[in-house]
């Protein structure tokens, strides 16, 4: 018997079945994370459309957004710290279940709500052809503000449901709940049941396929945004704006039908695995402590006796919560790598959610077209990145030193291409009486008079419409009326204004008296420019993407075992309630004061910003970034110094032990005389080093 099994390999006999359950996991974990990305990047792609639909501002927009780390917030210390002692994979199967909900609850305002109508100073209708004048009857067909809050006004507002982004606030927390225990349990239970050699590329490979997500979000986004709102139940002739107007509302509601319909197919095989696995290419009762671990943690050896866990009561696991918590906020690697993943996060969150909107304002591209650029050449940047990091780890096998050293350099030569950004902008768009005079003078006002003008006193025009029209020499109106256009002729789309009293006489003067509906377009140079940013923003994310997977590693290898699904929930919990819920508050708060034109509710008040001084808002936005990356610097220095000296300390520890071997027998049997206090002793130490 004993010569017959020696003659089978043993690289054959630890040969792992092709469709092992571990492999299962890992491509049903990969498909979750593309999921969840796919309605985050969704998400992120609607919240223009979400704000222009509800008429409401960024720094709302900006609450509504953190939401889904609200969600987080409630449940992510408590999963993360009992769902590892329970059945993960169930667990993670749940979780997808709420986040579907969560989306279908998200769309369900736009089958509430009546259809949508924007601001307009005109009568539309795709019969009308001629004789219309915005200069004489602009009053009897503008927004009027109703400043009474009783009667019309109040009955105006429940009409159009000026509430109901309620539900996409609510929605998107049920989805922030509902993904709390895949990130934590996921990775876990990948890390427990995996090769330490392998637990690197597989997480590079469930993050390259969750990377596919945001891809296609922000792809069906691009789509969506091409959509009116209304599509299907409205004569789309008969509208008067296109994508590319500010008041544009595309089918937002469309995808998150999609989004949820993709979270409940990917929970269905985790309510078919099994709770636990043999540790990959190991016998169970060689499961041990990994050697690198072994140098920056204290290793509790445990030898399990049976394929199942041993049953745990829920107060047992309560009674050692706190305990355990302690000893997690005791490790200062851990503490140091939670801040600077809280800084980081601030700045990165802040950025993705209002990129499109970067984009929008100061290279003046469309809502669809951003997001489209954003899925098709940044992500799939990102997606390559993150498995070049992947592959580096497992290629020269780095160890966690090595694994800061790319974190760090790729955060931060990322970061010197972002500076570049600050260069490449474009004018602001020329609108008259906000940033250049009726006299031709280039100048920024934030005030509503400074629309009015000698050329149109006599068209008592609203000042509270943004309804612009192009004239000829590439200047916008505000309005038709605020132009001074006396007739206009076409329909819908195709409506030209004639004999504009602003464009006969004076600095803006024109050859052409005429003006077209809808922004000038930007200048040649500045499609130019836009290019130039595009390809820095590819090439900055690819590079920062590198350093995403040795991120996760020094936070795998720096803590304990038993440690890891609390301290990944922990490090969620944090980055996603100091990074994820501020940050787009206060980033859209500042880009807020950084408006010019607010639009008009229906009902009267202030609606969503039109148009933003560019100049301004890339100040805000840029320099917000470059202030929250230049902090997080600071953080990664002190932790690369702390693991440095851990590694020191560890390589006097190995040379002194190989010193010790060469000392004799007498000396070996003196250690063996002393060992169980040697061995009390180096715990000792080696808890004291992790709690430094």
């Amino acid at each position: 018997m004993g010569v017959n099994a020696k003659k089978l390999p043993e690289s054959q006999m630890e040969r792992e079945p092709c469709c092992s359950k571990l492999k299962m996991f890992l491509v049903s974990l990969s498909f979750v994370y593309f999921a969840k990305a796919f309605q985050g990047s969704y998400m992120k792609s609607s919240i223009t459309q979400i704000e222009r639909r509800f008429d409401i501002p960024s720094s709302l927009i900006g609450v509504i957004d953190g939401s889904f780390e609200m969600g987080n917030l409630l449940v992510i210390a408590f999963v993360s710290y009992f769902g590892a002692k329970l059945h993960r994979p169930r667990l993670i199967g749940a979780g997808c279940l709420l986040m579907a909900l969560g989306s279908f609850c998200t769309a369900l305002p736009h089958f509430f709500m009546g259809h949508y109508q924007y601001e307009t100073s005109i009568e539309h209708s795709s019969n009308l052809t001629v004789n219309t004048s915005p200069c004489l009857a602009n009053q009897s067909n503008t927004i009027k503000d109703t400043s009474s809050p009783d009667g019309p006004k109040a009955e105006c507002e429940q009409e159009v449901g000026s509430s109901m982004w309620i539900y996409v606030f609510l929605g998107n927390m049920l989805r922030g709940i509902g993904e709390t225990p895949i990130m934590p349990l996921g990775l876990s239970y990948l890390d427990d049941f995996s090769q330490e050699e392998n637990t690197a590329f597989y997480i590079a490979c469930v993050q390259t396929v969750g990377i596919m997500g945001p891809m296609f979000g922000f792809l069906l986004g691009s789509l969506c945004a091409k959509m009116y709102v209304d599509i299907g139940s409205v004569d789309l002739d008969s509208l008067t704006i296109h994508p590319k107007d500010s008041r544009w509302v595309g089918a937002w509601w469309l995808g998150f039908l999609v989004t949820g319909v993709a979270a409940l197919l990917a929970g269905i095989p985790f309510w078919f695995l099994p709770r636990s696995l043999p540790k990959q290419g190991k016998t169970e009762s060689s499961n041990g402590p990994s050697p690198e671990q072994a140098t920056f943690i204290q290793e509790i050896k445990r030898e399990p006796s049976a394929e199942k866990p041993q049953a745990v009561t829920i107060s047992e696991m309560a009674k050692d919560f706190l305990p355990s918590l302690k000893r997690l906020f005791c490790n200062s690697v851990f503490v140091l790598l939670l801040c600077v993943s809280i800084v980081q996060v601030n700045s990165f969150m802040g950025m993705i959610t209002f990129k499109p909107k970067y984009m929008e304002q100061i290279y003046g591209q469309s809502a669809s077209k951003a997001i489209f650029l954003i899925g098709i050449l940044n992500l799939p940047a990102v997606a390559l990145g993150i498995i070049t990091g992947g592959f580096i780890l497992k290629r020269f096998k780095l160890s966690v030193i090595g694994a800061a050293r790319i974190t760090i350099g790729a955060s931060f030569t990322s970061f010197l291409i972002l500076l570049i950004y600050y260069g490449l902008s474009c004018e602001n768009t020329q609108v008259a009486g906000l940033t250049v005079s009726y006299e031709g003078v280039k100048q920024v006002s934030y005030q509503e008079n400074s629309l009015l003008s000698q050329c149109n006193l006599g068209c008592t025009c609203s000042l509270k419409i943004w309804d612009p029209v192009c004239a000829d020499h590439g200047v916008t109106f505000a309005s038709p009326c605020l132009a001074g256009c006396k007739t206009s002729t076409g329909a819908g789309k195709q409506l030209v204004f004639h004999n504009c009293s602003c464009l006969e006489a004076g600095p803006l003067q024109s050859e052409n008296t005429s003006a077209i509906l809808g922004q000038c377009p930007r200048p040649n140079d500045c499609e130019s420019m836009f290019k130039y940013y595009m390809i820095f923003s590819v090439i900055g994310a690819y590079i920062s993407a590198c350093g995403a997977t040795p991120g996760y590693i020094i936070l795998l290898r720096s803590i304990k075992p038993e440690l890891k699904s609390l301290a990944l929930g922990i490090q969620t919990l944090f980055v996603r309630t100091l990074g994820g819920i501020p940050a787009p508050i206060y980033f859209g708060a500042l880009i807020d004061r950084t408006c010019l034109k607010w639009g008009s509710k229906r009902c009267g008040g202030r609606g969503a910003c039109r148009l933003y001084d560019s100049d301004a808002f890339r100040v805000v936005y840029l320099g917000l970034i470059y202030g929250l990356y230049s902090l997080s610097y600071i953080l990664w220095g002190t932790l690369y110094a702390k693991l440095s000296r851990r590694h020191r300390q560890d390589t006097v520890k190995k040379n002194g032990k190989n010193d010790g071997n060469a000392n004799g027998q007498g000396d070996n049997m003196h250690n063996q005389k002393v060992s169980p206090i040697g061995t009390s002793n180096k715990e000792e130490v080696v808890e004291r080093e992790t709690s430094m």
